[in-house]
């Protein structure tokens, strides 16, 4: 590739860069609580932001009786396509197929957690701190991940403002339902037909290229006995005693995933978490139901239909001494892990080798313990990598905590270095 193709990127990118920061505050100023999940208006802030660039945006609503049995308000979800050919760099928005190259779709999430307390910088003000040089960028989804909307859809412009050739094409998938597990986002998209691109890169948080990632499983266990006077505890059966027995069992299984290893670096050990016990009804009640929810991750080495299995029997065998007590299990999520894909090296190497070159340190692969939506494009065979606009850990942006930030020089470089692997990817040197 020439050199001097780099460089006219990264210039661009510097010269639109006052542009970008100003999309990603309008983005961020449009709450997108997933609960309550009303997200539908904040797609269609988006379509009419990226209209303005040029892009056209498709809307791909999600039928509400959909989308209010997953629990949330509305959801359309967007997809830009630029198809290119011989013909040149144009950028064709209609789904015509593309030629001589791979197709690949960027993906990032718009709904986000509730802000929460604790915020120093209003949750849904896009403040820019600093300098664009140095400064820092706060509100939900800051970092994780409207960021990456604008990454790359700037990317994409970078892209295509050099005018050369281009051989195949890119789609953004801008979709709203990562937070209760993705299947009415990127699920619903790839389930309905609109899309089956070559390559996926995905909403990053870091600068590592993240090539796989843990699986999940969620469920709600219910303990039910009976209720009594507490000055008559053996008229009743206690629920809350049987629910103990159960989380024993479980803890203790806790211990035994500690051995269990994976042979992905940045990934550890099977674990569990109950996050949720609720039950009883007075203080002088003996409890005759008690609930808990309970979240199991998954390493890429596990069958998830096994592992919930076992977890089932777990439970059951913990109670089935205990009379009067009858458990209920309910699978709330079963996000399958991201496994590592060698199909995926090309993107992979150009990702890394850009990334060293605008960050000036190697970028690592490495697995994560946390599950994402590009497990639903590898389900359908699909190559991908996690990689975007973040500091060097999730944890330095608080994602997902008070006072979410980016870096701006985070984002500018990320959007230098996704336009560059796009360009060795997709511009083909005649012989």
């Amino acid at each position: 590739m020439n050199p001097s193709f780099y460089a006219q990127l990264d210039q661009w990118v510097d010269t639109h860069f006052a542009e970008e920061v100003g999309f990603l505050q309008a983005l961020v100023q449009v709450p997108t609580d997933t609960p309550p999940g009303n997200n539908a208006p904040h797609a269609e802030r988006t379509a009419e932001l990226l209209a303005a660039m040029g892009l056209t945006a498709e809307k791909h609503a999600v039928p509400s009786e959909q989308v209010q049995a997953q629990g949330m308000q509305s959801i359309t979800n967007l997809i830009v396509r630029r198809n290119y050919g011989n013909s040149g760099h144009s950028g064709s928005s209609g789904q015509d197929k593309a030629e001589g190259g791979p197709v690949i779709a960027l993906n990032a999430h718009g709904d986000v957690v509730p802000p929460g307390e604790g915020w120093t910088h209003g949750p849904y003000s896009g403040e820019l701190v600093g300098d664009l040089l140095t400064g820092k960028i706060y509100g939900r989804a800051a970092a994780v991940s409207k960021s990456d909307f604008a990454s790359y859809s700037f990317a994409l412009r970078a892209l295509e403002s050099l005018g050369l050739d281009l051989h195949g094409g890119v789609e953004l998938h801008f979709t709203y339902d990562e937070e209760f597990g993705g299947e009415l986002g990127p699920g619903w998209l790839l389930k309905q037909g609109l899309s089956k691109p070559d390559l996926l890169l995905a909403a990053g948080f870091s600068y590592q290229v993240v090539t796989a990632h843990n699986g999940c499983l969620q469920m709600e266990v219910t303990l039910h006995g009976k209720a009594a006077h507490a000055a008559y505890p053996d008229s009743g059966v206690d629920a809350l005693q049987a629910a103990v027995a159960v989380l024993n069992a479980l803890y203790a299984q806790n211990e035994h995933y500690k051995s269990i290893s994976s042979e992905v670096t940045g990934i550890t050990h099977p674990y569990l978490n109950v996050g949720r016990i609720e039950g009883g009804s007075n203080t002088n009640v003996v409890p005759g139901k008690v609930s808990f929810k309970l979240d199991r991750r998954m390493i890429p080495e596990e069958n998830p239909i096994l592992v919930e299995a076992q977890i089932r029997a777990l439970i059951r065998d913990a109670v089935a001494e205990l009379p009067g007590i009858s458990v209920d299990i309910k699978r709330l999520l079963l996000a399958h892990a991201l496994k590592p894909n060698p199909a995926n090296q090309a993107l992979v190497a150009a990702l890394q080798k850009h990334g060293e070159a605008i960050f000036g340190e190697p970028i690592p692969t490495s697995g994560t313990p946390l599950y994402t939506d590009v497990r639903l494009y590898g389900a359908y065979g699909i190559p991908a990598a996690i990689y975007g606009a973040g500091p060097r850990t999730v944890l330095e942006s608080n994602a997902k905590r008070a006072d979410e930030h980016l870096n701006l020089a985070d984002l500018r470089g990320a959007t230098k270095v996704v336009a560059r692997t796009l360009l060795d990817l997709l511009h083909r040197i005649e012989p």
